[in-house]
């Protein structure tokens, strides 16, 4: 007990004095997670610790990763991700499979060892590029959008690369393989289309029972009342498909992912999503850990030149590879950037394909040693190469692709995204006689635009230096109209500060965001469906029979209440620190619900009449805007 207490005192006490000081200097949670791992080597060692078995346990983050990953899709955006997974992803494995076997038979070994190579380093980190990504904001981006499809589509492939790399053996078959790999199989005896069979029917099974027993279950076990155990059913499903999938032989990765696919319509997603991540976020750190502790020093002083020559040699072949898919598919200059280096890395999935093909008798033992530490190497500096990406590639390539959209004019209006929300409002302004300057970071809509004579500059309104330049210190308004809530807060923040005559008016995702921008110091804040959502409504009484100006009565009422709920709910949520899952936001949103469901039982003629029932209860309004400067602007529909 001693030993195992110590161990992990000696992870914890590591990525605890480790991360922060890393994030600090601006080198994001993964190098330092990565940073703690080779520096707690040397204790490891004395300590005999075995660090594959916890880089094996610490893997399974990666399955939680992945799950939350399809909790945020549904089958619908999926299927519209199709041709990205097939051709970036599925062009990206098969090109770098073939580049990497091409230098291997150059380099004196057989096809048969060059293809398992090529299988080995095709595949890039998932674990680091998804969390790198979601750190720095760029998931949303284009290039971040058809990284996701290439590490989604690896995954995928390692279900063939299992099932075939076997027969590149000699003296030892598939079934053979599969018992030296896993301890328990459901499919070790199996005939081919018999395997095939089985991981069918288990692919099916997870889709199944996400879409037919999750709810009753989770129903059941709600009746309890006790969050441990919701947490121990939401880990429950999580392990039971990742240990079905193993024992099938498949990836548990994609397992766990098709069933956050599933769940993610379901009314359990966001509970399931709390649940999971915090479990998610600390094997994630222990794997990052692993990997810096996993690195043969005594192998890497012996082979230096060699291994980093390999290593280095990876990153320009499979760069290569992926800036070539990147132009044949059109991304633009920075996001090509961003795709051929963030995914230019081996991934952890090459880590068990390595145990897989030397278990097999496909690749040498000592090519096997050599290839761990280029894997591990690679890792190891992609957390710099985003660095680079950041800091050297796209301040350069912003001031060379659009360096002539310098903006000419001297503007009353600045609108910051000309989508289909701001393409809006600069007509409607436009035929008041207003004449805003409109800045997008997306070329290829400004292109679009210009085909139509439209009038628009490129440039990242995030970026106070582009702000300045279209002229925000002499204008009256700014409009914030791009869809990435994280840039949004940031613009409204800094121009709320430096810029205080301006008045701001933003575009806010759901009403979180609206918290969340009214922190920053918007006090002119559009839901960006609220709108057409209660026009929805009233379109819908209608239909149903209910005269028009008892909709339009019924709607406006509406529109006052949800504006009291915004107001009741904005200082709880800053108290949670905007966490929506935290038991005091919970049971507040529950009990105003509670009162307004109270007040639609009345009937239309009781809409509007929040406010005063909140008030009677307790929740004041006028007195939480007085204690509080929570005074929206009456705009917000």
């Amino acid at each position: 007990m001693t030993d195992v207490l110590m161990l992990a005192f000696v992870f914890l006490v590591a990525g605890v004095a480790s991360v922060p000081i890393a994030t600090r200097f601006g080198l994001g949670s993964v190098l330092g997670y990565l940073i703690a791992g080779v520096l707690i080597s040397p204790l490891l060692g004395l300590m005999a610790v075995d660090v594959e078995s916890i880089q094996h346990f610490a893997e399974f983050g990666i399955v939680m990763m992945l799950f939350l990953v399809g909790l945020e899709l549904d089958p619908a955006k999926l299927w519209d991700m199709r041709a990205r997974l097939l051709g970036l992803g599925g062009g990206q494995v098969v090109l770098t499979m073939l580049a990497v076997t091409g230098a291997a038979m150059a380099l004196g070994q057989t096809w048969q060892v060059g293809l398992a190579i090529g299988a080995v380093l095709a595949l890039s980190s998932t674990a680091i590029v998804l969390q790198t990504l979601n750190e720095k904001g760029l998931m949303r981006s284009d290039g971040g959008q058809s990284m996701f499809s290439v590490l989604l589509m690896q995954d995928i492939a390692v279900i063939p690369m299992l099932a075939l790399l076997p027969l590149l053996a000699t003296g030892i078959g598939a079934e053979q393989a599969a018992d030296a790999t896993h301890d328990l199989s459901l499919v070790a005896e199996l005939s081919g289309w018999q395997t095939a069979l089985v991981n069918a029917l288990a692919v099916i099974a997870v889709i199944v029972v996400g879409y037919t027993l999750t709810g009753p279950v989770f129903r059941f076990i709600a009746k309890a009342d006790l969050r441990e155990l919701f947490v121990a059913a939401a880990l429950m499903m999580v392990v039971g498909i990742a240990l079905l999938m193993t024992l099938v032989g498949l990836s548990p990765a994609l397992g766990t992912f098709i069933a956050g696919v599933v769940l993610a319509g379901s009314d359990w997603r966001h509970e399931l999503e709390a649940d999971i991540d915090p479990f998610r976020g600390l094997l994630l750190g222990l794997f990052f850990m692993t990997v810096g502790a996993g690195i043969n020093f005594a192998l890497l002083a012996d082979q230096a030149v060699v291994v980093i020559a390999l290593t280095l040699g990876l990153l320009l072949l499979k760069g290569a590879v992926l800036w070539v898919l990147a132009l044949a598919f059109r991304l633009e200059r920075t996001d090509r950037w961003l795709f051929a280096l963030g995914l230019a890395q081996a991934g952890e999935f090459g880590f068990v394909l390595l145990s897989f093909v030397t278990a097999g008798r496909i690749l040498p033992q000592d090519i096997a040693d050599t290839l761990l530490l280029v894997v591990t190497l690679s890792m190891l500096l992609t957390p710099a190469l985003f660095i680079l990406y950041e800091r050297v590639i796209l301040p350069r390539a912003d001031q060379d692709l659009r360096a002539a959209d310098t903006v000419d004019e001297a503007p009353q209006v600045i609108i910051a995204g000309h989508g289909r929300f701001g393409g809006v409002v600069k007509r409607i302004l436009e035929g008041g006689g207003i004449h805003p300057v409109v800045i997008d970071y997306s070329a290829r809509q400004l292109d679009m635009l210009r085909v139509f004579g439209m009038r628009a500059y490129f440039g990242d309104a995030s970026r106070p230096e582009m702000l300045e330049a279209a002229g925000i210190r002499d204008a009256r308004m700014l409009v914030v109209a791009i869809d990435d809530r994280d840039s949004a807060t940031r613009i409204v923040a800094h121009v709320h500060e430096n810029y205080p005559h301006v008045h701001i008016v933003a575009r806010a995702r759901d009403r979180h965001h609206v918290y969340e921008l009214y922190a920053a110091g918007c006090r002119d804040i559009i839901r960006e469906t609220f709108d057409s959502a209660v026009r929805t409504g009233r379109s819908a009484l209608v239909a149903m029979g209910t005269a028009p100006e008892t909709a339009d009565r019924m709607t406006s009422g509406y529109v006052d209440d949800d504006r009291a709920l915004l107001i009741a709910m904005a200082p709880v949520f800053q108290q949670v620190e905007g966490n929506p899952m935290a038991t005091e936001y919970v049971e507040k949103t529950r009990a105003l619900r509670a009162l307004q469901d109270q007040i639609f039982a009345e009937g239309g003629a009781s809409f509007g009449q929040l406010k005063s029932r909140m008030a009677a209860r307790g929740d004041d309004v006028d007195e939480i805007v007085r204690t509080t400067g929570m005074a929206l602007q009456p705009r917000d529909e």
